[in-house]
């Protein structure tokens, strides 16, 4: 099979066009090409009056040698390469009478690492501190649209499906899948219900309701393998053998033994996978007061911005903004401010909302989400601004307690409700209170204050946002609209620190102990915290049957 790139036709090219353009550029006729797929599709927007599509194709043809060799130094015309996904361990006996591996939280890195193991046939536990995907989302609608109390165990942050589920379900990263371990990611998606466009599309996404039937399919698959999921189950501590005093040897390491939970109940592993998420600060707590190694790393504080996602399609697309091949127009900014502050937006979510996505009493948290349909009145995204352990002193840990001090913040300036504090970004710009609103209708539930955000984070901060957003004007036209409106604060970008790890991945100073995952600083996004889940998964098949 020949794979061939950067096929470009008009966005509204005729069906039968891709496969009349790929027997052009090979130079043969219909009766050689037995068969195509479409491996990739994008488009090129940069000429808004002219967009195109490109395609990456798989073709089957007659006399594959010979064209290979004809196109032999044509960089766009290639075999196709072998994607499969390969097991690089088994059980086959080795787990047998051995304690069970343990994978700790069930968002996209725990599900992916647990389904490994699973499909290997090592039978993980799978311990989760939320409830099953179905009850947290009633729980976590409850408190966005019911007026309920904030379930610390069950929210946005926490619960089978982790973060993602609430999100935008984006599938793509920035990362390098030299292993095609994105395309396994995809391929199970798909097996348990996501639309089979995901594997093309240059830009895949799911989105939230999908995203509950996918998670329990999933759920599903692993058990019938042996694999077990435990709910409301919070780990609260580790068994951990200390290092042998073995003289001569600085190396010799802690060997986890196990884990407690909040009920009291200890379960043995000897592996131990951590995919627990950016937000269980009180297992970062307990972890840093066992001595597992962490440190403090950069992560980004903000607002989230809210347009009407028919100006950015306009914008993005011009006379073709509507087309559904294009669907909802996205965007990616960033501009270097004077003080030296990074402003970028995050994690854009096209006709989507903005969701409340705290995990804890008394602070207010913004996050975007979208369902896989993006046909919400609004376009919004994390206007974000880049800070270093140097603007949080103290330690591991310090990150977490500024994280809170913010929160706290907009939980005051919202009202003390769980209201969050918005601005008109006129308002903003002009360094004067919003009294009102305008013509843009703030998503967020439960509700929203018109106030000054300018003591919502540090002024380094503001100051740096205030300068960026008319300096973004001038690549997105309508972003410093004066209607468009801020809500405040986005503290999860990232985890604020580092569980770090060898290049076996288990932490560098307790054997068995596999950090993973966004919560670790391994991964961000569902994608690569995903991928991220295989590769721990693999590591720890390949230690399980080597100490056999």
């Amino acid at each position: 099979m020949i794979r061939l790139t950067e096929l470009k036709l008009p966005l509204d090219h005729a069906e039968d066009a891709l496969g009349a353009a790929i027997l052009a550029r090979l130079g043969i006729g219909a009766d050689a090409l037995e068969s195509f797929s479409i491996f990739r599709r994008a488009h090129d927007a940069r000429k808004r009056s002219a967009i195109a599509l490109i395609y990456s194709v798989d073709a089957q043809v007659k006399n594959e040698a010979a064209l290979l060799a004809k196109f032999a130094g044509d960089p766009h015309l290639k075999p196709t390469p072998d994607m499969a996904y390969r097991f690089v361990a088994h059980a086959a006996g080795a787990a047998d009478g051995a304690p069970r591996p343990l994978v700790i939280g069930s968002g996209p890195c725990g599900l992916f690492a647990a389904l490994i193991l699973a499909q290997s046939g090592f039978r993980p536990i799978v311990l989760e501190r939320g409830k099953a995907v179905r009850e947290r989302t009633q729980d976590t609608w409850g408190f966005w649209r019911k007026g309920k109390d904030i379930d610390p165990e069950s929210n946005v942050q926490f619960g089978e499906g982790g973060a993602g589920t609430f999100s935008d379900g984006k599938l793509w990263s920035q990362i390098k899948d030299r292993k095609h371990y994105g395309r396994k990611v995809l391929t199970e998606f798909v097996k348990a219900g996501a639309p089979a466009e995901i594997m093309y599309v240059s830009k895949p996404h799911i989105g939230t309701f999908r995203l509950v039937g996918i998670v329990e399919k999933m759920r599903a698959s692993i058990e019938a393998l042996g694999g077990e999921f435990r709910f409301g189950s919070r780990v609260v501590d580790l068994n951990i053998e200390a290092a042998p005093d073995t003289p001569g040897n600085p190396n010799a390491q802690a060997q986890i033994r196990g884990v407690r939970l909040a009920d009291g109940e200890t379960i043995a592993s000897n592996h131990v996978v951590l995919a627990i998420g950016h937000s269980a600060r009180d297992t970062f707590q307990m972890l840093h007061a066992r001595g597992v190694y962490m440190e403090a790393k950069p992560f980004s504080i903000g607002f989230r911005i809210e347009h009407p996602q028919s100006v950015i399609d306009a914008c993005r697309f011009g006379k073709s903004a509507g087309n559904p091949i294009l669907g909802a127009a996205d965007y990616k900014l960033v501009h270097h401010a004077t003080n030296g502050r990074a402003v970028y937006s995050f994690c854009m979510c096209p006709g989507g909302t903005v969701v409340a996505a705290t995990s804890e009493r008394g602070r207010v948290v913004t996050n975007g989400m979208s369902q896989y349909s993006r046909n919400e009145r609004n376009a919004n995204a994390g206007i974000v601004v880049g800070i270093t352990p140097a603007d949080y002193p103290g330690g591991a840990l310090a990150g977490i307690a500024f994280q809170r001090k913010w929160e706290e913040r907009a939980f005051e300036l919202g009202g003390g409700n769980y209201n969050a504090p918005v601005q008109r970004v006129g308002d903003f710009l002009a360094g004067r209170p919003s009294t009102a609103l305008g013509a843009v209708i703030p998503s967020y539930q439960p509700g929203v204050t018109p106030c000054d955000l300018a003591s919502a984070l540090p002024d380094y901060a503001i100051a740096a946002i205030r300068e960026a957003i008319p300096a973004l004007e001038r690549q997105l036209k309508g972003f410093a609209m004066a209607d468009a409106v801020l809500t405040g604060v986005e503290t999860r970008t990232s985890s604020p620190l580092r569980i770090s790890r060898r290049d076996d991945y288990q932490s560098i100073n307790t054997a068995g102990l596999y950090p993973a995952g966004e919560g670790a600083s391994y991964a961000g996004g569902i994608l690569s915290a995903a991928v991220d889940g295989i590769e721990v998964a693999e590591a720890v098949a390949l230690d399980i049957v080597r100490r056999t």
